[in-house]
């Protein structure tokens, strides 16, 4: 059984994520922890717990940081909407509220109690990460597994800052102190969710199943869709998914490497790109697997799993 941690700015793919990991027979959701990123906190708890009712779970939610370490922060609207949820009609009613903590010291207390058991799973900017690893430098040392969503592997952003993925531009600082003190951890990139769309008829496929997780689904993902194909999308992305489905089902990862990954912090073209030392010029160990194909069939029934359910 994986005992999982969803760290989250709740856009989206993160609720389509979610909804993988709960419906995942091998999977326990011990909490997950919220924080600004593709939209504000304030909205991102609403949003986890919109889907956590809808998939009938209660699970502890922690509010966690409002703001980037240093960066200044704007939303990001095009893909998720205003709310983050697609600009989301006839919502559900919102039941429940984040508990008292505040994330970081929340992810700080369960890995001491669990130390080696939980798999985290950073869905947004690594903010709360961050933090938690400066109150407590051990508390890298008592995750089991690190795999987030984030950064680029060929320098094709989606940021105004061209060459850097926007979890990783949204707060450098907090994705270079996080690199720099895990051992190890699991990156899904941005152009390799471009590389792995679902395609139209997969998604048009998903959308038909009349289950109140396929209803949401294809509700929260319609302004999604009609900004991909506006752009010549060639099918659907899911950046957050398919870091999750690598978590759930590890060997859903075809393709990976080891190697040294960090961050940019200063470059007025380029801050917050990942920088990935692919021969090992810099002589630093490597510290990042680096995923670069999955099988997109398995991602399919995962889905088809989630939504069924």
């Amino acid at each position: 059984m994986i005992r999982m941690i969803i760290d989250t700015d709740a856009g989206v793919d993160d609720a389509q994520a979610i909804m993988m990991a709960l419906t995942h027979p091998g999977v326990r959701v011990e909490a997950i922890t919220t924080l600004t990123g593709n939209v504000h906190v304030d909205k991102v708890i609403p949003n986890v717990l919109t889907t956590l009712g809808v998939m009938r779970q209660h699970i502890p939610v922690y509010r966690g940081a409002d703001r980037p370490l240093l960066s200044d922060w704007s939303a990001e609207e095009h893909f998720h909407g205003s709310d983050g949820l697609g600009n989301l009609k006839n919502r559900p009613p919102v039941n429940g509220q984040p508990e008292a903590a505040h994330a970081a010291l929340a992810l700080i207390e369960m890995a001491n109690a669990f130390p080696g058991e939980l798999t985290l799973v950073a869905l947004g900017p690594l903010t709360n990460i961050a933090l938690a690893t400066r109150l407590d430098p051990t508390f890298p040392g008592k995750i089991k597994d690190l795999i987030w969503m984030g950064g680029t592997i060929r320098a094709q952003g989606n940021t105004m800052n061209v060459t850097a993925e926007w979890n990783i531009f949204c707060d450098p600082e907090a994705a270079q102190i996080t690199l720099s003190a895990f051992p190890h951890s699991t990156m899904l990139s941005w152009e390799t969710t471009m590389d792995h769309p679902l395609s139209w008829a997969q998604f048009d496929a998903l959308s038909q199943i009349n289950t109140p997780a396929g209803r949401f689904f294809r509700d929260i993902s319609l302004e999604t869709v009609t900004y991909l194909k506006s752009l010549g999308i060639p099918g659907y992305l899911l950046p957050d998914p398919l870091a999750m489905a690598i978590a759930v089902e590890p060997d859903i990862a075809l393709e990976a490497g080891m190697f040294a990954v960090s961050v940019e912090l200063n470059g007025a073209l380029t801050r917050g790109q990942t920088v990935i030392d692919y021969r090992g010029m810099r002589g630093q160990p490597a510290n990042v697997r680096v995923v670069t194909a999955l099988d997109m069939d398995w991602v399919y029934r995962l889905f088809q799993q989630m939504l069924m359910a």
